[in-house]
């Protein structure tokens, strides 16, 4: 790649989006889950949706790590920072995620805990550094991207001796979360979500490569093409899947060969499985329990582990029964099917935490996919007309 904008030419993105519609059999439908953030931002903020034609659906995965986080270990985040030793470093989106009770940890440093937002996980070595005596805790969350720069940071905290530096881990696995949606009642049993293939995550996948997805498009022979950010990755991957549709094949595609190999970064996968092991179930919003859906720090590595230095409990916590943003990062439904988007949930006052993080399907919907919905409903009023 030599500049960004070769990969934002509306030109080829409309080229693209001609041979798709030429592709597309008339007499079928088509639906494919982009299973990450990233990729649901583009699709709105580009206006792809827009290209493709009526019978060419894409649906809203759960790949955003603020987003899958359950409700009850934001209620131990906020439980373990108020106490008075704890400086709790985490992330911005995290800070206004909503927890029981309207609670949030940006309303808990309000009231006086000791919560820093932090870029990176060095920034929360070295508060840990200049300050010994307190207790230093940094809220690790997301995908295998995210994984490596933790492990990182505690083989760091080692070498210095860093005795008041910890971790709650709460990074999980993108595989377990796609075999999960695929064996959910929703595409099995119900039909409630139909899905033709996927759009493979791209930052994942230049840690984890492409085999791991190979499985899935195996056992449910369901294609799956990894595809970058950029919006001419993303049109191009439909294409492709329409495609192997078409074709009725079933197998792993790289569209995002610039930066995705078939094995990945194995030196990042090494540092991650030296400190880190399978938790043998984790909840993810909106999921529920996955299976071998989440990592945990290995026994050895306790002294650095928040849950056990801090007995830290998970409370048993629900969401807010008129927030659908557990059905939207299933699939089942999209941010305006939520009587809450844009009434009394927004950016400003979220209810939940697919208006919250920047890779939110809410949030996407609301910073661009609105004003476009808007636009179409205005255009069908003017044909009717």
């Amino acid at each position: 790649m030599k500049y960004i904008d070769e990969y934002r030419d509306g030109r080829l993105a409309k080229d693209i989006a001609r041979q798709i519609a030429a592709q597309a059999d008339p007499a079928r439908s088509y639906h494919f889950m982009e299973f990450c953030g990233g990729h649901t931002h583009a699709i709105s903020r580009y206006g792809l949706e827009d290209l493709l034609p009526s019978n060419v659906k894409m649906i809203h995965g759960p790949g955003c790590p603020v987003c899958v986080l359950p409700i009850g270990r934001i209620d131990a985040a906020i439980a373990l920072a108020l106490r008075p030793e704890i400086t709790l470093c985490t992330y911005g989106d995290l800070m206004r995620v909503p927890g029981s009770d309207g609670s949030s940890l940006l309303k808990a440093k309000a009231a006086g805990a000791d919560i820093r937002m932090v870029y990176s996980t060095l920034d929360a070595l070295r508060i840990a550094e200049a300050e010994p005596d307190r207790e230093v805790v940094f809220f690790a969350i997301g995908f295998e991207t995210t994984t490596p720069p933790t492990a990182l940071a505690l083989k760091a905290a080692i070498a210095r001796d860093l005795k008041n530096f910890s971790i709650f881990c709460n990074h999980v696995l993108t595989p377990a979360a796609i075999q999960n949606i695929l064996e959910s009642p929703d595409v099995r049993k119900l039909g409630t979500i139909k899905i033709d293939g996927f759009i493979g995550p791209a930052h994942v996948s230049t840690v984890i490569g492409t085999e791991p997805y190979e499985f899935f498009a195996e056992e449910f022979r369901k294609p799956v093409v990894v595809a970058g950010f950029e919006p001419l990755d993303v049109i191009q991957a439909i294409l492709m899947l329409v495609q192997q549709v078409n074709d009725g094949r079933h197998v792993v595609e790289n569209q995002y060969i610039r930066a995705v190999t078939a094995l990945g970064n194995e030196k990042a996968q090494a540092e991650v499985a030296n400190f880190f092991e399978l938790r043998e179930s984790f909840e993810w919003r909106g999921l529920g329990e996955v299976p071998y859906g989440a990592l945990r720090l290995r026994p050895q590595y306790a002294a650095y582990d928040a849950e056990k230095r801090f007995s830290m409990v998970t409370p048993a916590a629900k969401d807010n029964p008129a927030c659908e943003c557990g059905a939207i990062l299933r699939g089942v439904k999209k941010p305006a099917d939520c009587k809450l988007f844009g009434t009394v949930c927004t950016p400003d006052t979220p209810m939940g935490s697919c208006m919250v993080s920047s890779e939110g399907a809410c949030a996407a919907h609301w910073t661009y996919g609105r004003f476009r919905e808007k636009a179409r409903q205005v255009d069908a009023g003017r044909a009717v007309a």
